[in-house]
């Protein structure tokens, strides 16, 4: 992702959000280096995610794909393509919060062999003064860089920061 698709980016984080990213967000995350690939179908946003490597790790901060086309397989694209650009690094784990609302993202995570480690109170906004708790989830890596791109990667997610 560069700055010239920051407005397509924004449309969909807007539609897919309660309490969406700002522009500033998404900025500031390309210019600390963060890995955000776009899922592209020919000119059309599918989804993306901001990554932050850290030491031997990744903090996942932002998955989204076009609310029309959930469920159809587009998160675990990303999700593989998160894990093959993690290993690469090479990180060790990948951590990532989610929403305790959100029991479809959660069973995807589980499906892919993240497990759960924590809840952290009171972290996500809601409408007014509520807020709501996010499961704290890790998967850990293999300490091997994958050679092979996987074809979904190569296919449909450009190569981002």
């Amino acid at each position: 992702m560069g700055l010239a698709d920051l407005d397509a980016v924004m449309v969909l984080e807007q539609a897919s959000h309660s309490h969406p990213w700002t522009r500033g967000n998404f900025s500031d995350s390309l210019k600390g280096g963060f890995h955000i690939p776009l899922l592209l179908r020919g000119d059309v946003l599918l989804g993306y995610f901001v990554a932050m490597p850290g030491v031997d790790e990744v903090h996942l901060l932002n998955v989204t794909v076009a609310p029309g086309l959930r469920r159809q397989g587009l998160g675990r694209v990303l999700m593989a393509a998160l894990e093959w650009w993690a290993r690469r690094l090479p990180a060790l784990q990948i951590w990532l919060e989610v929403r305790r609302s959100n029991g479809a993202a959660q069973a995807l995570y589980r499906d892919i062999g993240y497990e759960e480690v924590a809840w952290r109170r009171n972290y996500y906004p809601l409408d007014g003064q509520q807020r709501e708790d996010a499961l704290v989830m890790r998967k850990l890596l293999p300490y091997d860089a994958p050679d092979d791109v996987p074809d979904a990667y190569q296919a449909q997610v450009g190569a981002g920061t």
